[in-house]
Order: C-alpha cells, then sequence, then structure tokens
C-alpha cells in the first residue's frame, strides 16, 4: 500500500436499551445506558494510545456520550458534523420491530437497501452521499492523520462499502455491532479496511 494516508476510526455508539427492540432513528432522548457508558471507556481506554488528532460524532446523544471518554483521555474537542446522523428514518421512526416485520415496505427495503424511499425519511444512497462528503472533509482538513469518527451502524456501512466495492443493496451483509470499531485508511487513489467490526476493548 502507498505510504500516507488518513486513518479513520469508525466507531458505533454504545448500547442505549433499545437496540434489537424498536428502531430509534433520529428521535431524541436515547442516552447511553450502563452498559452503553462501560463500553465507552473500553473503546478510549484502547484508542487513547493511538495519535489521534480528531474526534467527530454524530449530533445524537447516543454518539455524542460514546465519544466523550476518549475526547476526556486525549484532550480533544468533540466536533458534531451531521454528515454522521443516523439515516432518517421517517415514519418508521419509534417503531417496534415487531411492527416493521409485518409491514412489506419494510423487507424490501432491506431486499433494496440503495434506492428503497423510507417513507417519509432518505434512502440509503443519499446517506452513504453525506456520509462521503464528510469524510472528504475530514481528509482535507487533517491531512496523513488519525481521526475518530462516532457514528451509526447504517452511516459506518454505507462508507465500508464504497471503498470495499460493495453494492447497497448487499449492505445487511455487513455486520457493524454497537460499540464496535472498523479501521479505514484512505489514500490519494486507493483504500485499505484494516479491521471491521471489533467489539469495544479490543
Amino acid at each position: 500500500m502507498p505510504a500516507g494516508g488518513t486513518t479513520f476510526h469508525l466507531i458505533r455508539h454504545g448500547d442505549y436499551g433499545m437496540i434489537g427492540r424498536a428502531l430509534a432513528g433520529r428521535a431524541p432522548g436515547h442516552a447511553l445506558n450502563e452498559n452503553g457508558r462501560e463500553q465507552a471507556e473500553r473503546i478510549a481506554a484502547i484508542l487513547c494510545a493511538r495519535p489521534i488528532t480528531a474526534i467527530v460524532a454524530g449530533p445524537l446523544e447516543r454518539t455524542r456520550e460514546t465519544a466523550a471518554p476518549l475526547a476526556a483521555r486525549l484532550r480533544l474537542d468533540v466536533q458534531v458534523d451531521p454528515g454522521w446522523d443516523e439515516v432518517d428514518f421517517g415514519a418508521w421512526t419509534g417503531k417496534p420491530f415487531s411492527v416493521l416485520h409485518a409491514l412489506p415496505e419494510w423487507h424490501e427495503y432491506n431486499r433494496f437497501r440503495g434506492a428503497f424511499p423510507i417513507p417519509g425519511g432518505e434512502t440509503v444512497i443519499a446517506v452513504q452521499a453525506r456520509a462521503l462528503a464528510a469524510i472528504r472533509r475530514l481528509i482535507d482538513a487533517h491531512g496523513e492523520a488519525e481521526v475518530a469518527v462516532f457514528s451509526h451502524g447504517d452511516t459506518i456501512k454505507t462508507v465500508l462499502a464504497h471503498y470495499l466495492g460493495m453494492p447497497l443493496d448487499l449492505l445487511t451483509r455487513l455486520a457493524i455491532d454497537p460499540a464496535s470499531r472498523s479501521e479505514l485508511v484512505i489514500y490519494d487513489a486507493d483504500a485499505q479496511a484494516r479491521t471491521i467490526n471489533l467489539p469495544a476493548g479490543f
């Protein structure tokens, strides 16, 4: 691989109690629970040894809270960038998965992730476009540095899919668990996914 490049640590937020039960989406008020706070501390304990020069998070509470322990250890501010926000799930926001699984359009969405129009929300291709624009802003601002980004599972998946050459319709083949981190190095004309979906503390 070429020398240099920008190293991104892509971290999904920690546990907040609704994972696997309901689609919180962008609904406010979903803070980390005790397990999520412990996960955030384990992430910080690992990443504080890396030469990270910037910490970025999506605007939702759970991403900012996951970023906070690392920011405290490194004495860096958390920069909030809406490019790293959760998918806008529109009319599905807050719905239990038991309700969503009964909807034909939910199954269509999971078969055709790329361009399926979420009712009242955004397409996954739009999520990918804003996340890649956020990546470009960080590369332009920080050059050959290491950056920690705290975001959401599907948002991180769209970035990895782009650099791995995966169609968005196959997005469900990627696993990005709560409090996991993936390391992606982006060069001028290439990229390398060094790790994907490492658990908190590893």
